[in-house]
């Protein structure tokens, strides 16, 4: 009889669909995937390494796990901080990200006693035709390339995962069309940065885009991350790929700081200015858009001035969604030897404190706009109030509804009514003759 095995995952969208591609091919092999670690034999972290508060909550996590399980720590993490787990944690195994197919093999030698270490650099990505264990039947995770063309001076992750190694067009849109054939009605196309994605096959994302929403069948795509400078030469391509309704109005451009003195340091290769003419084009185009950026406070060298630079950019963008971050280095990064300019912790607790509640602000009066907007939504998501579903909009926006019955993949129809900083209230618009709210699948 196979063991059970129980994968806990963390961390990105490209991080979950390693998970689920673990899941495919263990239960392939015959293994048993259990819902909870106590049930478990062998218990799999597919961890993290992007910040450190997340490095700690699963080398914590793993220190309190069931005694007498089988300890396997997959992902970034081990090739981050190896030193760090080999010190503080028992572990049976520790590999590398995207191990696919290969995981099999591990498994076996871990249940046989034996102790495994596998963070060689992986010149082979997965093949996309493994298979695999949605976490959402109705949300497929699609990775479209491994690594980046970026050398940021804060990012940990091109030391897990690498540079640049794009899937072509035919892998992506036929594992599209088996996951539509499956069930799956919205697609998350994701990587570490989208926009470099065919860079060194001799394509590009817009391409890619124009081919997906080709494809026959109703369904959405949402686009994943995407580094400024690497949308610079594909913009006007791009924009027209996002015209095609398959395509959520969704962008997510991270900014960093509005600094171009910090943006330089962090290496990142476009200014304060040309992010804010990429978010204007993609907004004069696509009014409706979503647009979400990432913002890091405290990083080394970021004055006063640097840091109110930040927040005027966020005024002008007025972004829909901001995630702010704490600087935290990191090992094997350019920022982990940064002696000079160092933000003190409690005045980078304060910036972010700042920064998170004018972006509390700013995201309260987008959604405000949303009120009284009717149109229809796709159910993805079960809400955490019993009988509440969370549905996207054309722009990803969620909006939540009631009903006591399973809305799971449905497409509603529905009216906006109220707005709060993270989401949309929405009643189900009425298409029945008594006047109670009833469903209409579309």
């Amino acid at each position: 009889m196979h063991s059970k095995i129980k994968i806990i995952n963390y961390g990105c969208s490209s991080n979950l669909a390693d998970g689920e591609t673990l899941a495919g091919c263990l239960k392939q092999a015959g293994y048993t995937l259990t819902a909870t670690e106590a049930e478990a034999d062998l218990i799999i972290f597919n961890s993290c390494a992007v910040k450190g508060p997340t490095e700690n909550r699963i080398i914590d996590d793993i220190k309190h796990a069931p005694c007498g399980k089988k300890i396997v720590v997959a992902g970034c993490l081990p090739k981050i901080s190896y030193e760090r787990l080999a010190r503080e944690v028992h572990f049976d195994a520790a590999v590398g990200p995207a191990k696919g197919k290969s995981i099999v093999e591990v498994i076996k030698r871990v249940l046989m006693g034996e102790k495994v270490v596998e963070l060689a650099s992986e010149r082979e990505i997965p093949p996309l035709t493994l298979p695999k264990l949605p976490t959402n039947p109705i949300v497929s995770v699609v990775p479209i390339n491994f690594g980046c063309l970026g050398s940021c001076a804060y990012c940990c992750v091109v030391q897990a995962r690498g540079h640049l190694r794009s899937y072509n067009i035919a892998d992506v849109t036929q594992r599209i069309k088996a996951d539509y054939a499956a069930g799956a009605r919205e697609f998350w196309l994701t990587s570490q940065d989208t926009a470099s994605y065919g860079r060194e096959i001799h394509t590009d994302l817009a391409d890619l885009l124009c081919a997906v929403g080709n494809l026959e069948g109703d369904f959405r795509v949402r686009v994943g991350m995407m580094t400024p400078n690497l949308v610079s030469d594909i913009q006007e391509k791009l924009i027209a790929a996002y015209e095609n309704q398959k395509i959520f109005k969704f962008l997510h451009l991270p900014i960093q700081s509005g600094d171009n003195t910090v943006l330089k340091g962090m290496r990142r290769f476009y200014t304060a200015e040309e992010f804010l003419s990429i978010a204007d084009g993609f907004r004069e185009s696509l009014p409706d858009l979503t647009l979400a950026t990432d913002v890091i406070v405290g990083y080394p060298g970021e004055s006063e001035e640097a840091f109110n630079n930040t927040l005027e950019v966020m005024r002008k963008v007025q972004p829909d969604v901001t995630n702010v971050s704490k600087f935290f280095a990191r090992p094997k990064t350019a920022a982990w030897e940064i002696r000079d300019g160092l933000v003190d912790k409690e005045e980078t607790k304060r910036r972010s404190t700042v920064t998170a509640e004018l972006a509390k602000e700013i995201s309260a009066a987008q959604n405000r706009k949303w009120v009284g907007w009717s149109g229809e939504v796709l159910v993805d998501e079960k809400g955490k109030v019993e009988g509440s579903w969370i549905g996207r909009n054309f722009a990803y926006k969620p909006v939540v509804v009631k009903c006591g019955d399973d809305l799971m993949g449905r497409t509603l129809r529905v009216e906006v009514v109220e707005a709060s900083q993270t989401y949309l209230r929405g009643k189900i618009v009425d298409q029945q003759a008594n006047g109670e709210y009833g469903y209409v699948v579309i």
